[in-house]
């Protein structure tokens, strides 16, 4: 079971350094449809080289992408409450001041910023699907910004939270984009990522064939990866989980469970999700 992918059309590619630590020391790891993924020797870090340049890859999402975003908003929105539920969210969070402002970066239709706002959360959104923020706009009357979260120039410490589902492995500038967001974001305020587990079971038991190992992913990361990203970036990580040990249809029902609760209790899940705060 794949994650959705465009894939490389008439691309073009260049060779990059580590977006981590700038080694271009590196080895193979596997090998996806139109892709090829190297790991770092120096720190470890799984990212595709060559890669698409952005320019190209912003193609990729339209028409296609929003049908995809459109199908399955519901079994998202479900996912990005229950990675909320984890790190208790609503508890960290219940302090806030009335007013309180919400990010989503990448936000898709718009379900999860619906859902904030009902909880009384100022609530704001960034996608590079033109369809997906449209239609974010007319069905869910929230405000969508088209582009990407540097284009969006939003003043400094203006939200309370910022929020990226499935964003980070997407852009040729990871280390980039949390600088973005730690501006943004006030001293006391929360950044939620989430993302694939490339040190998770199903990475390594599919390797290539791994769902997320896709054309579109530019950078996989590990906890320990993720974790020495924001906080070389300036973040302090509160909270950690992961969670999905075998995707839907590759098991039994009677195997899946277990494995996905040994997963989760064991920190090989699927994807992972850091609760971080910017550090004073």
């Amino acid at each position: 079971m794949k994650t959705f992918s465009v894939g490389p059309v008439r691309d073009h590619f260049l060779e990059v350094p580590c977006p981590l630590c700038g080694s271009r020391r590196r080895r193979p790891v596997f090998r996806g449809k139109g892709c090829r993924f190297v790991a770092c020797r120096d720190c470890a870090l799984v990212y595709q080289n060559p890669q698409p340049v952005f320019e190209d890859l912003k193609g990729r999402y339209g028409q296609a992408y929003f049908q995809y975003e459109i199908a399955n908003e519901d079994n998202f929105h479900r996912l990005m409450e229950l990675g909320l539920a984890d790190v208790d969210f609503a508890g960290r969070t219940a302090g806030f001041p009335a007013g309180r402002r919400f990010l989503d970066v990448g936000c898709a239709t718009g379900r999860l910023l619906e859902t904030m706002r009902e909880r009384g959360w100022q609530a704001r959104g960034v996608d590079l699907c033109p369809e997906s923020a449209a239609y974010a706009a007319k069905h869910r009357g929230v405000e969508v910004f088209t582009g990407t979260l540097g284009e969006a120039r939003f003043p400094a410490a203006g939200f309370h939270a910022v929020h990226f589902s499935h964003l980070i492995e997407h852009v040729p500038s990871p280390r980039g984009l949390l600088a973005e967001v730690r501006r943004i974001l006030l001293p006391e305020g929360l950044a939620v990522v989430t993302t694939p587990n490339v040190d998770g079971l199903q990475a390594r038991l599919f390797r290539g064939l791994w769902r997320s190992a896709i054309a579109d992913h530019l950078t996989l990361f590990s906890v320990r990866t993720l974790r020495r990203l924001l906080e070389e970036s300036g973040f302090r990580i509160l909270a950690v989980q992961t969670w999905g040990g075998l995707a839907k249809g590759t098991a039994p029902s009677w195997l899946k469970g277990p494995v996905d609760r040994w997963a989760k209790r064991r920190g090989h899940g699927d994807v992972v999700l850091m609760l971080a705060q910017p550090q004073s």
